[in-house]
């Protein structure tokens, strides 16, 4: 059951660039510690950053903008960037909200609280996707596009999900499709699972990195090391054990080895 809030009492946004609801207490709790990522520090993804900057900055000025999705493979970046957008927009006046997919029938309420507010407010939503026979789905659409009432000029919601669709596809879907003089007509399970998606004016794919795209992430975060060839030949071994390249893999390798001394084998 969705349990009614009172949302703007309980964060001052004129300090508190982020918060996030929690479930348990029934209302937001203000952020202590943001993440630091900085706009700067992403490589890799300069098209999506130029295109969410762009809709931000539209959204920021009062203008037509979109609700976005960020889609794609894991460890790409895709909630780096949004953390990364509050951090430089948030002097702004962006603020941010993240709310878990469970706890998306509150969403109407904490809306609500917040769309009679000065601040442009970003619903932050992470790892977003729904299994078979979930429906809070429902409470996302009416903030996403409105029902009888319009959704406010003040909020957009940013996804990210490793589902383009956010939704399961089954091959058996794709069987019930039919075909009637000469055009296909999905099956209502496919209408169902695009309908979602296609709410997000603004899309943006993200795909696994190539490895100069990977060591490019790499040399970033090792400014400092004279020995780009050991440093690249212990980023690769690194990235082959784990059987993936990515951003969080170059973080991750930076988590292990920052302060140690590349040296060629």
């Amino acid at each position: 059951m969705p349990v009614t809030s009172t949302v703007a009492s309980t964060v001052d946004w004129t300090t508190t660039p982020a918060a996030v609801w929690r479930r348990h207490r029934s209302g937001l709790r203000a952020i202590r510690r943001l993440d630091p990522v900085q706009w700067q520090a992403l490589t890799g993804i300069d098209r999506q950053q130029q295109a969410l900057a762009r809709n931000t900055e539209r959204f920021l000025a009062g203008q037509p903008s979109n609700n976005a999705l960020l889609w794609g493979s894991r460890g790409t970046g895709k909630s780096s960037l949004i953390k990364a957008l509050l951090n430089r927009y948030s002097d702004r006046g962006l603020r941010m909200i993240e709310v878990d997919k469970d706890d998306l029938v509150n969403l109407p309420e904490i809306v609500d609280d917040i769309c009679d507010l000065s601040f442009r407010f970003v619903i932050f939503c992470d790892d977003l996707s729904f299994d078979v026979g979930e429906s809070s789905y429902k409470a996302l659409k009416s903030v996403l596009e409105g029902s009888l009432e319009l959704p406010p000029e003040n909020v957009r919601v940013y996804a990210t999900s490793n589902r383009r669709h956010l939704m399961p596809e089954f091959m058996s879907d794709n069987l019930k499709s039919t075909m009637q003089d000469g055009e296909l007509h999905p099956a209502e399970a496919i209408e169902e699972q695009v309908s979602l998606a296609d709410r997000f004016g603004l899309q943006l794919s993200f795909y696994p990195f190539s490895q100069d795209v990977y060591l490019q992430a790499v040399d970033a975060l090792f400014p400092e090391v004279p020995d780009r060839e050991a440093l690249h030949r212990h980023a690769i071994r690194f990235a082959t054990g784990k059987g993936v390249r990515n951003g969080r893999t170059a973080n991750q390798f930076y988590r292990q080895f920052a302060g140690h001394s590349f040296t060629r084998d």
